[in-house]
């Protein structure tokens, strides 16, 4: 796999990450336009995030089935449309429709991303590989919550779906033309053939010791590092006395930082290896978190969200690499329900957090969080798929 192969699924990742992101600051807006509550509007985004995660049962089998370059072209292509339908919805209701379909059509991109690279990048260089993948997705991320409040302030949410429809419909063109898209296999023959050998495959696969560690791992990533991301915002207003939209901005340095690591994941992954950034992840976001938490100076709580998102990638950089190997057979099937376990814990997280608020015990319930995923940074440095290489 070449830098240009690697480019082009970043293309697609960051548009399906931005997609995800980009409808945040618009509720307040569709609200208003299609005569709806803010709670009505919010469900929009849930349709989306619901999709998003149920869909990747489906993608994995798919994945492991059929050719993945094939598969991410086109939902990239099919994302396209769905922009545009998007864009053109006439009520709350279609806008829902729309939004919950274009969650199930774009959920496989970046899983199958991944899945791809573990196919083609032996697993020495398979860290470094992935980060750079991650680095268009958490661009991605960024530029989709910019994005969407521009667009909603300065040219109306439905060109922001336009655009984003222009960017889907590049990188699927771009993907099709490709040297990779024009040699690959139609079928991998390497999925199940029926229903019943899919539930056989899938109950072998929940079986191996790795992948319980693995996705249990990530399950506490979910719930400690993503799920205290949702509730800096709030501590942010609330200890610091910064505007939503001040604390929103704010939440782009943890961004930054994602892209900080990425930007030297060589360097580090040569110095540290895959236990020590394990480790040092844990520990960063620990250090984050703990910053947020006892300082009183602005500067400390932003320099706190620069920490933890560096932490937070470089410990998820770890995990996702060696979800790409924990089962070789089923890479794609791996991949989704990697996703699905993260996207499931950072749910858990959310409403263990959002008790907290309820109980007044938030910071400490951040603090408990802290030292919890500094274990898990530990826990994930004592795993290891080996050093199998697979180069396709």
């Amino acid at each position: 796999m070449n830098n240009t192969d690697i480019r082009l699924l970043g293309l697609a990742s960051f548009a399906s990450m931005a997609s995800m992101r980009m409808c945040d600051p618009m509720l307040l807006q569709w609200a208003q336009e299609f005569h709806a509550t803010p709670g009505q509007a919010s469900q929009v985004i849930a349709a989306f995030a619901i999709a998003y995660g149920v869909m990747q049962l489906i993608h994995g089998p798919l994945g492991d089935r059929f050719n993945k370059v094939r598969l991410i072209a086109w939902g990239a292509a099919l994302s396209a449309l769905l922009s545009v339908l998007t864009a053109m919805s006439a009520g709350i209701d279609s806008l829902g429709w729309s939004r919950s379909a274009m969650g199930a059509v774009a959920a496989g991109i970046i899983p199958l991303s991944m899945a791809l690279i573990g196919d083609k990048v032996s697993y020495d260089r398979r860290q470094h590989t992935l980060a750079r993948l991650m680095s268009a997705t958490v661009s991605g991320l960024m530029a989709g919550q910019w994005f969407g409040g521009f667009a909603s302030q300065y040219l109306g949410w439905r060109w922001a779906f336009y655009a984003l429809a222009t960017l889907f419909a590049g990188a699927a063109i771009l993907l099709m033309r490709s040297e990779m898209f024009r040699t690959a296999d139609t079928v991998s023959h390497k999925g199940p053939d029926s229903v019943a050998a899919y539930l056989r495959n899938m109950r072998s696969f929940f079986q191996a010791t790795l992948v319980q560690k693995v996705l249990l791992l990530t399950w506490l990533e979910g719930v400690l590092a993503f799920g205290a991301l949702v509730f800096i915002p709030s501590v942010l207003i609330k200890d610091f006395h910064m505007s939503s939209s001040a604390a929103g901005s704010a939440m782009l340095l943890y961004g930054l930082g994602g892209l900080a690591y990425s930007h030297f994941a060589k360097k580090w992954i040569a110095w540290l290896g895959e236990a020590g950034l394990a480790i040092a992840g844990g520990c960063l976001i620990a250090t984050g978190l703990a910053l947020l938490l006892l300082t009183q100076q602005t500067a400390g709580a932003l320099c706190a969200c620069l920490v933890t998102g560096m932490g937070l990638y470089m410990l998820h950089n770890v995990l996702q690499t060696q979800a790409t190997q924990m089962a070789p057979d089923n890479r794609s099937t791996a991949l989704t329900m990697f996703a699905s376990l993260l996207f499931l814990g950072q749910s858990c997280g959310v409403v263990l957090l959002s008790w907290s608020v309820d109980a007044n015990v938030l910071h400490e319930t951040l603090a408990a969080f802290a030292v919890a995923v500094v274990l898990t940074g530990l826990a994930a440095s004592r795993q290891s798929p080996g050093k199998a290489t697979q180069v396709s």
